[in-house]
This record gives C-alpha cells, structure tokens and sequence, in this order.
C-alpha cells in the first residue's frame, strides 16, 4: 500500500476489487448524482489566505467533541455493511480506529454488533441510528448502545424514505443474505438482511419511521441516556429547532449525495449553520456544554478538514474512505488512510501559519468569486 499516497489512490485501488453490485451501492448517488459531485468540488470553492512567520514548528491537532479531548477533529463517519469490502468488517475499522486515536461512529446496519465493536474501538465510539417504525425495536437499539458504553447517539433525519439510487436499481442490488446484521439480533425478522429482490430501498421504506418529528427527538434525548447528535441538517433553522429541542449537536450531512439530489454541498451550507448557531454555542460555553457542530460529504484532503474547521465544524467525519481503506487493506488499509490523512492536516495546518487547531480561524477562508 505504499504506493498509495493519498485518498483518491484508495478509492481507485478499490474500486476494480469489489463486486458490481457492491462497488454501486458503496460509491453511488441518488438520481443524477449531482450531491455526490458536488459534496466534492464545493470545498474547492473556499481559498486558504495563509498567514505566515507564525513558527509552526510544533503543531497540535488535539480539539474537543462533547467536552471531551480528542486527539484530532476527524471521526468515522456511520457506514452500513462494511464486511462488503472485508470480512472483518467494523472490527477492522474499529481497530485502525484505535491505533490512530480517531473516534468511530457505528451504523445501525453494521454487520458486527455494538457490543462486539466498543471494546475495541477505545478512542470512543458512537452509536448511529435509524427509527423503525417499530418503537420497541428503536428503544431496544439504544438500550443495547447504552450497554456497550456508546458515548453518543446520532439520529439520522434525511431518510424518511430511501433516496432513488439508480445504480443500485441498475444492479438489482440486495444485501447477502448471509452477512447478519448484528445490531438486530433477536429482534425478529429484522436481523436479516432485505429478502431477496426488495433491495436497500425495500428495507428502508418497509420498516424505517417516515412519520419521525421533532417530539421524537425530544422522546429519543429523554430516553437516551447519552448526548444525541442530529445528523443530516442542510438548513440553519433545522439546526437551531434540533438543539432547542434537545440535541447536544448536529451534523451537517446530505447522506453522502445519497437522498434528495439537489440537495445543497454541505461546504456550501456550513458556514450559514455555523452563523445561526453561534449565539447557542456562545451562550453554552458560559454556562453548560455548547453545542457540536460537525460536518460530513466530500472531504477527501486535510486541506479540506482544515476549511472545514474555519467555517466553524468542529470535527469532519469520513465515510467512503474508510470503505476504500476496508477494501484495499482490511485494518492496514484504513489505519493508512487516516495516517495519510493525518499528516495532510498537519502539513495544510504548517502552511497556513496555525500551531494549533484554535488558530484555524473564519479569517483564513473566503470562497472564490
């Protein structure tokens, strides 16, 4: 994996290595893809105005998430089914995870179960969920991440149907029937994959809630016992109404170009929710925990990391990547991959004249005319 030098070398390695139907399900989009595109080309659109003779010798990447110190602002973002790209699945991921202090966020359809995966996932772990319609099985889910010493719940909101994934169509594309998913055990029919022929869209819209507001939230934050973070807001009025309404944060997310197409770049929209939040965040810093601010789609540099902190996240997550390292290298593949990534921040950090992560400042960012 040497020769692989930067996150798009893994996604080309990749791509050639998986199964049609998998390589569709991993890397498309909704419709047109015109999100999927567009999540990558808009963190381009922000110039980086260095600053220079600032001695940046020793740099720092350590920040906070929740109140809690964290070695570097990026997190793995939720990803279904990674025992697609290799048997060992989110244990793999877990354990690069670990040995490059990055913080993991589990999915709901993950093939190995939050009890498998927290203990080894020991610079933290999240717990990414889905509300079925069912409520006991959603009541179930976070008593089981509960359990597992999850450190944070993320709600997903931008699924209330299964976006139109045409390559997924094209493919006639399911989930093996003999990957579990380990999450759903014992809970009925729901710890197998979609039957044959209903397909990811089948599953989503069969058993996912459509009817899900804003009293959830409230009833998922009291039943939580844990922060919850709100993922898939493109509006700042969603974002102030989800942390008044009990969110400890939100994720700025179009689900990877994946749901509505046309939704906006997530680089687009951050600075507009970081804006609306900001008296939120001031007035939670005087007093108890502000809320985070995270961002997802896209990113795929440490430059990008890097405009995503001066537009106001607080941390990155990364998805697909994470599935190219799965694919190329099992645990070695992704613990590369955020190694590489790592070091990219750093030398984008040097070069924009910021020692630290709280010298990454909105001063240092202005999007191109």
């Amino acid at each position: 994996m040497q020769e692989l030098i930067n996150l798009d070398d893994f996604e080309q390695a990749a791509l050639p290595r998986l199964p049609a139907g998998v390589r569709a399900y991993y890397a498309g989009g909704a419709g047109d893809e015109q999100t999927l595109a567009a999540n990558r080309r808009a963190w381009s659109d922000w110039d980086v105005h260095d600053r220079v003779l600032r001695n940046v010798a020793d740099r720092s990447l350590g920040t906070q998430r929740l109140g809690r110190p964290i070695d570097w602002p990026v997190l793995i973002a939720p990803t279904a089914c990674q025992r697609l790209a290799h048997d060992d699945g989110e244990l793999a991921t877990a354990r690069a995870a670990a040995a490059t202090a990055t913080p993991m966020v589990l999915s709901t359809l993950a093939n190995h179960a939050v009890d498998a995966v927290s203990p080894v996932a020991s610079a933290g772990l999240g717990f990414q969920l889905y509300v079925y319609r069912d409520r006991g099985v959603t009541r179930e889910l976070v008593a089981r991440a509960r359990a597992a010493g999850c450190r944070a719940l993320v709600l997903t909101v931008d699924m209330p149907v299964a976006g139109q994934r045409e390559r997924d169509v094209r493919q006639q594309f399911s989930l093996p029937q003999h990957l579990p998913l380990g999450n759903l055990a014992g809970l009925a029919s729901l710890a197998t994959a979609p039957a044959a022929g209903a397909g990811v869209i089948g599953y989503v819209d069969g058993l996912f809630d459509p009817t899900l507001g804003w009293r959830d939230l409230e009833w998922l934050v009291a039943e939580a016992g844990m922060p919850v973070l709100v993922k898939g807001i493109v509006r700042p009025d969603d974002a102030v109404a989800a942390v008044r309404h009990g969110a400890s944060g939100v994720i700025v997310s179009n689900h990877g170009g994946r749901q509505l197409d046309g939704a906006p770049a997530t680089a687009h929209v951050l600075p507009r929710i970081a804006a609306a939040l900001r008296p939120m965040r001031a007035a939670g810093a005087s007093a108890a925990q502000p809320p985070a601010l995270l961002v997802d789609g896209g990113i795929r540099r440490g430059i990008d990391v890097l405009r995503a902190l001066a537009l106001g996240a607080d941390a990155v997550l990364m998805g697909r990547p994470v599935l190219w390292g799965l694919t190329v290298g099992g645990e070695h593949g992704v613990r590369r991959m955020l190694e590489l990534l790592r070091h990219e921040l750093s030398i984008a950090m040097a070069l924009a004249g910021c020692a630290n992560v709280a010298q990454i400042s909105a001063e240092l960012v202005e999007r191109r005319a």
